[in-house]
């Protein structure tokens, strides 16, 4: 466990399945997931995992630092950042305020890429972040990888990343900025693109989650959320190798002005959805 049983007045009994469910009523307001937000970080507080918890923990004294944990999550804190982690496809990733927190809906690009290029040799991640999406790709292959981003902080994260899970050696991170004049000249030639670049609109409403926590820098892409595809698709051809597939992330409603930009370049394009069979990727070919 991480720390003792709550001895705060009136609560030396409280068990661990009434903590969580008292949590759970208390974060209803400001979150969809408010029983499994709870659960987590219940478990965490315990120090095991939320399967062992849910099994054998239940009847056990309630941490200290669980009612600490409720309040930032109720202030719209993201549970990925009470927690400094995230799951994504089957591993845990280091999670901080300077990056974008891996989601599900992302899993589709690695299913994708791992469908369509899975003898890749070389694979490049524009706009790393986390490297979720490169390393996910990498562990899964035996390809070698590249990740950039312009922020020093979110490639301090995907260096720590890679670490984590035993890939430094076949990766390498680069600061570099798509919008500066040169910035892929060293770079080379990719079978497999994967990006996830910023795409809300400036004036878009966003949950507090979102707006307040994670970095604007990663989300936000002019009035129509299309200025980096803009910059980007024009470039992807000469960073790929004959036969190369990029794949772009999008937003649900995106997927036509985007398809627009990239068949301006002569690329053909084909459309992958969500779990929630919401547009979420383009293949580019």
């Amino acid at each position: 466990m991480k720390d003792g049983p709550s001895t705060s007045s009136g609560r030396a009994g409280l068990r661990v399945a009434d903590a969580i469910r008292a949590a759970a009523e208390r974060l209803a307001a400001t979150s969809e997931t408010a029983r499994l937000d709870a659960e987590l970080l219940m478990a965490d507080a315990l120090g095991i995992e939320r399967s062992d918890m849910l099994l054998r923990a239940m009847r056990d004294a309630v941490p200290s630092s669980f009612a600490a944990m409720v309040e930032r999550r109720a202030r719209h804190e993201p549970v990925a950042h009470i927690l400094a982690h995230q799951e994504f496809f089957g591993r845990r990733f280091k999670v901080t305020p300077d990056t974008l927190i891996p989601r599900g809906d992302s899993e589709v690009l690695v299913e994708a890429a791992l469908e369509l290029k899975p003898d890749a040799a070389r694979v490049l991640d524009l706009g790393t972040g986390t490297g979720a999406l490169l390393l996910s790709v990498i562990a899964e292959t035996g390809a070698r990888g590249v990740g950039t981003d312009r922020s020093p902080a979110a490639l301090g994260v995907a260096h720590d990343n890679a670490d984590l899970l035993g890939l430094e050696e076949r990766v390498r991170f680069h600061l570099l900025d798509w919008r500066q004049e040169g910035w892929a000249d060293e770079l080379g030639c990719f079978d497999l693109i994967l990006c996830n670049p910023p795409y809300v609109e400036e004036n878009a409403a966003l949950d507090p989650d979102v707006r307040d926590h994670e970095p604007h820098g990663a989300l936000f892409a002019g009035a129509g959320g299309l200025d980096d595809y803009r910059i980007l698709i024009p470039q992807l051809r000469s960073l790929m190798e004959d036969g190369g597939v990029a794949i772009l992330e999008i937003g649900h409603e995106q997927a036509e002005p985007v398809s627009v930009l990239a068949r301006a370049q002569k690329f053909a394009v084909n459309l992958r959805r969500d779990l929630a069979n919401r547009p979420r990727a383009l293949i580019l070919t």
